[in-house]
């Protein structure tokens, strides 16, 4: 059946087996041959003419007479036949002997080894990806047509003449393109609707006339909110249409556009997305460990195990379980959850929603940690919780997720993560009853049957040592409550103690509890038998318990436990390991720790009532700040060589950790952002930590200009402000007015960050504290090339650059230097702009600031830009563009694209200046703010113009027009210069 796929079926040598440098061969780009890594010469265009025809002939054999048509077509030259036979001749001399046969006066390649045609290759992997999109596979079948899509390599048979090889030629390309569209059909149906939009206007800038990707582009706009412009896509089709071809667009078009039109909610979905895979197929496996010693709750596992097996047939299977701390909801959701893994095969995802303590998990947070899980880029993630919430059930959409919702404060916290479609399902524990959270299976978890208590206290302790005291044994677990965390606690202290009975054990806790007898019976159990583990442990791991529990973390290192506890590494591992043993601590991952949040409040009432003196827990809490900031200045020190910055922050007394390389030492910050902004929040309440605090948030000042951390640093940095406000140091307030106006920055909020940069110079003068002010003015000469306020700019950057001279601080003043190149140039000052520019990076360059390196480059692009040396100015855009890619700086990659749309357009590379600012758009979404998206969009409009999409250019127009206005910037009147049509004269 003829499906219009080119086929050309498997080719071998039959019975050889002698085993050779294998021969390859391209056709879907140049036509070349390889015998391994080694390209062969394959002669003149006609002999590769001849090969690519024997090669498409899929092993059958060619006559000389369907050859000569092949290569010359209707007027072949008097000596063809001659000719063929030695192009034939000089071929078999290149391929392996039996190769290249003649037969019947004909010729036919033939015993080819699996995989040696790229074309035969390509087929097999659309053949591949078609199945298993049919299996409803989509990120397996997307990750295999990408492979597919990347054999091509360039024009297909460039450079061959004939007319055999153009029929060819078209017959592929058409094919190539109808991969493309089954691809892109499939990003929209895995909810990666974004990054497709960049791909499709270049593709229609391309291709005009093809409908198909017109469709696509229009519901790819449309599901990203922009559906103005999806409409002015139609517009822009029919009117393209009907002056080249005089036809309308088909009906399936004008159906998109009526049903754009009266916003149809069955648009807005995918019809089954999947996450987007980075490189392989995600499936988030992120369950806890279940305890191998789990007991009882029969009833309730297969409850739950009933609700779960009937997610496939439900829109969503959504089970709560309730109960009081320690009575083993964890336990049990995950023990289930780990039950039925194989019902859920496209992943598991778990958060710790941190529902009892101070500060309950943001949804939004967890949302962004779930899309990355599922294998959405951060460009990707949108800022809203709304838009977080519908992304995330578009993604699940189509997939077999389960969900495990820790710890939940309440209904509201959790109804966003709730993945609300067919086949995934939900497990939440909470301490409160889910009564409000429509269609859950709610489930009210109590304490065990006596026979369950007593079944899990033998499992950890031993039947020998049980058996023989029965009684004993059920008075510990009454003593305990029958609460599942209380028998564990008490069991593994028994346990550990090999000279105890069980009579002893059950003695010690009788006591414990006669000593707590104040305490509400809920609290009562547990308290006493936190109180029984607690005092049998040694010194040291009570020691250890307790500091270990002042930090806010969600969690902690081994390294920053080691530096709590002021102990080498290896002996730290041993405590807390030991302290895993008593289950008075968990094992969150490998190298990580954590407490269950009735066992930290507990330790943290352990250190207020027994550290001596009292102030080794503000000792402990100082060696932890000290390791977190003497460890990001190590890291701001590698990726910014020769950075005057960290020799000007509070001194630490405790030693940091050494990286090996730059990749190391950003993952560490990215791993520890949370911890990190946690303890820095924790530490603005003392005034003997808060300026080290300050300090560690401007030593980690990346995790502003990722994006991923945007919103908490700020959180943090207004924090830290406001106790800098009550503490009237001016050093201090100076310091945290500056990591608060570098966040307004890098958000956009101009004004916000100009005011706090003022400040900062008012207040570091009087301080003496030079630093600061240097940046704040460097800050403010950039805000004031955003306003126009070019002359207030200059004025900023001479003090600046005088100031940093003043310092000895070289790259500070390069980076002045960079910021003076871009006034120059908006001033009309192009040639100096780049000397300036030039200036800058040189000077990041002979300190290996390959970061700050990469800004340089980005100013000097943009002078070289407006200087007209194109060639350069891409060359330098694209070194900073990999450097910001590498280091995860999502603005500044965002804003280079964003430059390199620039430089397309003045060399009138107008797709690729609309995919490059389609991109840019999307890296920057939700950082950045909406001034510079204005610019964007007003670069996307001429790109637009330029390949003849001015319906949806003018939408771009009106859309940056609407921001200029509203934040009074006067781009407003350029804007309504391109949207007011010329008067024509009379």
């Amino acid at each position: 059946m003829d499906d219009g796929v080119p086929r050309v079926p498997e080719q071998r040598r039959p019975g050889s087996s002698e085993e050779r440098t294998a021969l390859r061969f391209g056709l879907l780009g140049p036509v070349r041959a390889w015998r391994g890594e080694n390209a062969l010469a394959t002669g003149s265009p006609q002999q590769r003419a001849l090969l690519a025809a024997l090669l498409l002939r899929e092993g059958r054999t060619a006559t000389a007479g369907e050859l000569i048509d092949a290569l010359w077509g209707e007027d072949p030259p008097s000596q063809a036949l001659a000719a063929l036979r030695t192009y034939a001749s000089r071929l078999r001399k290149v391929l392996d002997p039996g190769v290249l046969e003649s037969e019947s006066g004909g010729y036919a390649v033939r015993g080819l080894r699996e995989g040696a045609l790229d074309l035969t290759v390509a087929q097999e992997l659309a053949a591949e990806a078609e199945k298993a999109r049919g299996a409803g596979d989509l990120c397996h079948a997307r990750e295999v047509l990408n492979r597919a899509l990347g054999l091509w390599d360039g024009e297909t048979l460039a450079g061959i003449p004939g007319p055999y090889a153009e029929a060819q030629r078209v017959r592929l390309e058409e094919w190539r393109l109808q991969l493309l569209e089954s691809r892109l059909d499939m990003d929209l149906e895995q909810g990666c609707h974004a990054e497709a939009v960049s791909e499709l206007t270049a593709l229609t800038a391309a291709h005009p006339l093809r409908e198909r990707l017109r469709e696509l582009l229009m519901l790819a706009l449309y599901r990203s909110g922009r559906q103005a412009e999806a409409l002015a896509v139609y517009t822009d089709t029919r009117r393209l249409l009907a002056d080249e071809l005089g036809v309308d667009p088909r009906p399936g078009l004008r159906e998109l556009q009526q049903r754009i039109l009266q916003a149809d909610p069955a648009l807005a979905e995918p019809s089954a997305p999947v996450a987007e895979p980075a490189v392989v197929p995600v499936r988030p496996a992120q369950l806890p460990a279940t305890v191998p010693d789990f007991t009882g709750r029969a009833s309730f596992v297969a409850e739950l195990s009933d609700v779960l097996a009937s997610a496939e047939g439900r829109v969503m299977a959504v089970s709560a379980l309730a109960g009081i701390g320690g009575v083993g909801k964890t336990t049990l959701a995950v023990h289930v959850a780990h039950q039925a893994r194989g019902a859920f095969p496209d992943g598991q995802l778990y958060a710790d929603l941190q529902g009892a303590g101070a500060r309950a998990a943001e949804p939004e947070t967890v949302l962004g940690a779930f899309l990355r899980a599922l294998g959405t880029a951060d460009s990707a993630i949108p800022d809203s919780l709304e838009e977080r919430a519908a992304l995330y059930r578009s993604v699940l959409d189509g997939r077999r997720v389960l969900v495990l919702l820790d710890n939940a404060k309440d209904a509201a916290q959790i109804r966003p993560l709730l993945p609300g479609t067919e086949g995934c399902a939900a497990l939440v524990t909470s301490r409160v009853r889910m009564v409000d959270l429509a269609g859950a299976h709610l489930i009210d978890l109590d304490v065990m049957s006596p026979d369950e208590a007593l079944s899990l206290f033998t499992k950890i302790v031993g039947e020998e040592r049980v058996g023989s005291e029965r009684e004993a044994a059920l008075d510990v677990v009454a003593a305990c409550g029958f609460l599942p965390l209380a028998i564990r606690i008490a069991a593994s202290r028994l346990a550990a103690r090999r000279t105890w009975t069980v009579s002893v054990l059950a003695a010690k806790l009788a006591d414990e509890r006669r000593r707590l007898d104040e305490l509400q019976a809920g609290d009562l159990a547990v308290k006493a038998t936190f109180e029984l583990g607690y005092g049998q442990l040694e010194p040291a791991q009570a020691r250890a318990f307790r500091l270990l529990g002042l930090a806010d973390g969600p969690h902690f290192s081994l390294a920053a436990a080691a530096a709590v506890l002021n102990l080498p590494v290896e002996d730290t591992e041993d405590l807390l390991e030991s302290l895993v043993d008593t289950s008075l601590l968990e094992s969150a991952a490998p190298g990580r720790y954590r407490y269950h949040d009735l066992v930290r409040l507990y330790a943290r009432a352990c250190a207020e009532r027994d550290e001596w003196p009292p102030s080794e827990r503000e000792a402990a809490v100082s060696r932890l700040l000290d390791f977190y900031l003497a460890t990001a200045a190590g890291v701001y020190a590698i990726e910014r060589p020769g950075d005057r910055l960290v020799d000007h922050l509070a001194p630490t007394q405790y030693p940091g950790l050494d990286f090996p390389d730059r990749r190391a030492a950003r993952d560490w910050l990215y791993t520890e952002a949370n911890c990190l902004l946690s303890l820095a929040r924790q530490s603005a309440t003392c005034p003997n930590t808060l300026p080290r605090a300050i300090d560690l948030l401007w030593a980690a000042l990346d995790l502003s200009e990722s994006g991923a951390n945007s919103r908490e640093y700020e959180a943090t940095a207004k924090a830290l402000l406001e106790a800098t406000q009550r503490a009237d140091v001016a050093q201090v307030e100076a310091r945290a007015l500056m990591t608060l106006a570098h966040a307004h920055l890098d958000g956009g909020r101009f004004d916000m960050a100009d005011e706090e940069a003022e400040r900062v110079i008012r207040l570091a003068h009087e301080a003496d504290d030079l630093l600061p002010a240097c940046w704040a003015g460097n800050a403010r000469a950039v805000i004031a090339l955003y306003q126009n306020r070019t002359s207030d700019g200059e004025e900023h950057l001479s003090r600046a650059i005088e100031d940093f001279r003043t310092l000895g601080d070289r790259p500070g003043e390069a980076s002045s230097l960079c910021n003076l190149s871009r006034i120059h140039l908006a001033t009309g000052r192009t040639q100096s702009a780049v000397a300036l520019a030039e200036q800058g990076m040189e000077i990041y360059d002979a300190m290996g600031n390959s970061m700050r390196g990469a800004n340089g480059r980005y100013a000097l692009g943009m002078a070289l830009t407006q200087c007209g040396q194109l060639v350069a100015a891409a060359d330098r855009l694209h070194e900073a563009l990999d450097v910001f890619r590498d280091s995860r700086q999502r603005l500044w990659e965002g804003m280079t694209l964003f430059r390199l749309a620039e430089v397309d357009i003045a060399g009138q590379r107008y797709a690729q200046a609309a995919a490059n600012a389609e991109m840019a758009l999307t890296v920057l979404r939700g950082i950045g703010g909406e001034w510079r998206r204005g610019n964007v969009l007003t670069v996307l409009g001429h790109a637009l113009t330029g390949v003849g999409h001015t319906g949806r250019a003018r939408v771009c127009w009106e859309e940056a027009m609407r921001i200029y206005e509203e934040l009074g910037s006067p781009e407003a009147e350029e804007l309504r210069g391109l949207l007011t049509p010329p008067v024509r004269a009379a």
